[in-house]
């Protein structure tokens, strides 16, 4: 729970949007969006021919509550929830690492 309190409704803590589903953890990509952000993961996919692994990402756009205080470069974990927009599915759950500090 978040010190801070926000009037967000799509706020998994004070608003009435409930998370289930999976549980993703990613860095912030871009925050250029109203309350919300693009969170890359990187995964490996093996490639039977070649028999090697090559290096895929995937974005996932996510709603960030104010009261978090999301910024590009942070290290999040992401909730599946139910469609908030067209394409967002995903709402910031934690702010787990900030920028610059690994």
């Amino acid at each position: 729970m978040p010190a801070e309190a926000c009037r967000d409704r799509k706020c998994p803590f004070h608003g009435d949007v409930r998370v289930r589903g999976r549980l993703l953890e990613g860095l912030v990509a871009t925050a250029k969006m109203s309350n919300t952000v693009v969170v890359e993961r990187g995964y490996l996919k093996y490639n039977p021919k070649y028999m090697r692994s090559e290096r895929r990402r995937s974005r996932i756009p996510a709603h960030s509550p104010p009261c978090l205080g999301v910024e590009e470069g942070d290290r999040v974990l992401v909730g599946e929830c139910r469609p908030l927009s067209k394409t967002v599915h995903h709402v910031v759950v934690e702010r787990r690492v900030s920028r610059g500090v690994d």
